[in-house]
């Protein structure tokens, strides 16, 4: 395993992330990936394929708020939010001065249907002179999620549309070594979040109280955006996917801590770990945790090139085990599934992988987790992330899984 020897910032004496070498790594892979799938262009109107082809940030609060126009022989045109276009050709300047425009969109429709068609017509056609001063217009055109009042709107300006994700999660999928040291760097930041749970961590203290002190550790640790929560009691099993609520955390509770989607410069952890609060386990929840663990690195012994997702996934025990009538019940329960900017490709699960099997390849980042107990009662989980390497793997996380970990004033 190798250990981190630097921090997050940058500085002069350390060989440490090359973010020029980063963008032009990924922008190259991304345009590769087009030009697999014939596509001489795409329209990006997601976030991650914004931030992964571009590396600008912005906000999201409306559909196609921004978007980015990546050409597959040229640089890539973004489309920017008014407001925010000033500041970003200040700060963002490896796009090229002639790169920049500002964005057309209708909020998600609040102006009513007829504003939508004329401003959607604006953006059409602002797409179509870019398209045709490049020498893409007459060929497909690669979406990842327009709305369908901007579909309608290139359709009628002649536009030929056809699908861009599958080229982009191709090209996301394989991490460079630049974007492997930024998951790192998110794993260790995502430790802070559990030491400091370790450290406040009391009965009568609500989930939010501990979860708002985890954030501001994560924060503090140099996290680009913060998230994930605590979960206590009976809602550690069955899977409850809201968390830091008010209720009120007990003696004898179960407790995880997920720090999912906490993120450095984009790449985001997927991590799970269980404690119990203020006593030993009994021998019914060292059996659940016991059992959890096996099956993850169960799973994850089988990560590596020449395999397949069906050779991992045959570990994850089938939904009628637990009562289920189908395995999509455990769809993101029992599961492994690549992990950088968002879900990404391959996905381990019994859902797909026996049918569909993907194969694992050096650079993908696989995130596999499971959980145990009952309903009423409480339960663990445990989620382990993973490099594929060139002769098998590596667990990435570092925090201690061996064992349900015991939080709070003991009482024998």
């Amino acid at each position: 395993m190798d250990k981190l020897a630097y921090g997050v910032g940058a500085v002069d004496f350390q060989a440490r992330i090359d973010y020029a070498r980063l963008r032009a790594e990924r922008l190259a892979r991304a345009q590769a990936a087009l030009k697999e799938a014939g596509l001489a262009a795409a329209l990006l109107t997601r976030t991650e394929n914004i931030r992964y082809t571009t590396a600008l940030r912005g906000p999201f609060f409306a559909p196609q708020l921004r978007y980015v126009l990546l050409f597959a022989e040229h640089d890539p045109v973004v489309y920017e939010l008014g407001d925010i276009l000033e500041g970003q050709k200040r700060h963002a300047t490896w796009i090229k001065p002639e790169n920049w425009r500002f964005a057309y969109c209708w909020l998600n429709g609040i102006a009513g249907p007829d504003a939508i068609r004329a401003e959607a017509k604006r953006f059409a056609d602002a797409i179509v002179r870019d398209l045709k001063e490049h020498g893409c217009y007459g060929e497909k055109l690669g979406t990842d999620g327009l709305d369908e009042a901007g579909r309608q709107a290139l359709l009628e300006a002649g536009v030929q549309l056809a699908p861009a994700m599958p080229a982009l999660l191709k090209a996301r999928s394989i991490k460079t070594p630049d974007e492997v040291a930024c998951i790192r760097l998110a794993i260790a930041i995502a430790n802070r979040g559990y030491a400091r749970l370790c450290e406040v961590l009391r009965p009568g203290l609500r989930e939010r109280d501990v979860g708002g002190a985890v954030y501001e550790a994560m924060m503090q640790a140099g996290a680009e955006v913060v998230s994930g929560g605590v979960r206590s009691g009976p809602n550690t099993f069955e899977v409850y996917h809201i968390g830091n609520t008010d209720r009120m955390i007990e003696v004898g509770d179960l407790l995880y801590l997920n720090t999912c989607s906490t993120t450095f410069n984009g790449y985001r952890v997927c991590i799970y770990r269980s404690f119990i609060v203020g006593r030993r386990p009994n021998a019914r929840e060292r059996d659940w945790y016991a059992r959890c663990r096996d099956r993850v690195y169960a799973v994850i012994s089988e990560i590596r090139p020449g395999a397949t997702t069906a050779d991992a996934a045959k570990h994850f025990l089938p939904a009628s085990t637990w009562g289920y009538e189908a395995e999509q019940r455990l769809l993101v329960a029992e599961v492994g599934h690549g992990i950088g900017m968002t879900y990404e490709e391959p996905v381990i699960s019994r859902v797909f992988s026996f049918e569909h099997p993907q194969p694992f390849e050096p650079g993908q980042v696989i995130a596999v987790e499971a959980r145990e107990g009952e309903p009423g009662y409480g339960g663990v989980r445990l989620e382990e992330m993973v490099l594929v390497t060139e002769t098998g793997h590596e667990i990435l996380t570092t925090w201690p899984a061996d064992q349900l970990v015991q939080v709070g004033h003991i009482v024998d």
